[in-house]
């Protein structure tokens, strides 16, 4: 199966058919076949990680001096598209993957870069990130993780809510206080390893949808890490992680893109199967008027989001 490497990520949209052709037969022959299974145990789809990380899919934003493929973001979008298509739990690998990691791409040392995007970029570790917590949603700056420094290290304590991959990922960008005293800007980012001593994870959320994707809660407990894992400078943590979310945010709108695209043409196929009157009932007018109402409703948000997605590349 031809991956990534075999193809110009830095294309305009309409030059991207070979990109989804390839996505689409991984996704189909190495992805689809479990996705029932993924859903019915809940379970992480380590198949369709192997089969992304095999083909080069799994981070495809990495740039290319750290590994990766140095894909744009309307590329990213094509392949998490695809993968959410047939199974929406293993779609979030490359969105997640994009998430947690972007803010040591936007802010994070040379340093910083070289140490953790490379294993992102092989494959040999994934990332999450830790923002929202129990009182701290949609008001992320009331956050109440603290990181208290001590010589060349930093001291976290708190507890991170709703994480994507949280027990999975090797990797973990956290945000937390380092000045009480003046809200957002007295916040910072940091790199938290899943080995550091004093991490530890929530049970698995039970969740209507997505079951294959774990959420838990992720604990700090006097976590010490050194003080070069910081992200950037101390207080800039709030502003690359709202950055992030500007850059990143286009991804849930490709996974949504894609579950439609699963299910209308899930639904082409049944109309074609399904038999009243003596014919298949995709030959009914009005069945015809409600599948080309879907398909037009569906072409419309593909082309909103593949603009946002270009749009998200000029963000500073």
């Amino acid at each position: 199966m031809a991956g990534t490497k075999d193809f110009d990520l830095y294309r305009p949209a309409e030059e991207h058919d070979e990109l989804r052709k390839v996505v689409r037969q991984l996704a189909e022959a190495k992805i689809a076949p479990f996705a029932t299974e993924v859903d019915e145990q809940a379970r992480f789809p380590q198949e369709a990680l192997d089969a992304l990380v095999a083909s080069d899919l799994h981070a495809v934003h990495v740039p290319e001096e750290f590994g990766g493929a140095g894909a744009d973001a309307l590329a990213t979008v094509i392949v998490i598209e695809e993968v959410a298509r047939v199974c929406a739990s293993s779609s979030l690998i490359p969105a997640v993957n994009k998430l947690g990691s972007l803010p040591v791409i936007l802010s994070g040392s040379a340093e910083l870069k070289k140490r953790y995007l490379a294993p992102l970029a092989k494959g040999d570790a994934m990332f999450s990130y830790c923002l929202s917590e129990p009182d701290a949603g949609s008001d992320a700056a009331g956050m109440k993780t603290k990181a208290v420094r001590d010589g060349d290290h930093w001291i976290l304590n708190g507890v991170k809510r709703w994480i994507t991959n949280a027990g999975v990922s090797e990797y973990y960008t956290v945000m937390a206080v380092t000045d009480p005293e003046k809200r957002s800007k007295g916040i910072s980012a940091f790199v938290v390893e899943k080995s550091d001593e004093g991490v530890s994870f929530g049970a698995p959320e039970k969740k209507l949808g997505i079951k294959g994707s774990p959420t838990r809660e992720v604990y700090l407990d006097n976590v010490r890490i050194p003080a070069d894992r910081m992200i950037g400078e101390e207080g800039t943590g709030f502003a690359t992680a709202m950055k992030t979310l500007d850059h990143t945010r286009v991804t849930i709108a490709a996974q949504a893109l894609g579950i439609a695209q699963g299910a209308l043409d899930y639904a082409k196929g049944y109309v074609q199967e399904r038999k009243q009157f003596g014919k298949p009932i995709s030959d009914f007018q009005g069945i015809q008027f409600m599948l080309a109402d879907m398909a037009m409703k569906l072409e419309a948000a593909r082309q909103l989001t593949y603009a946002a997605a270009a749009k998200s590349e000029r963000v500073d």
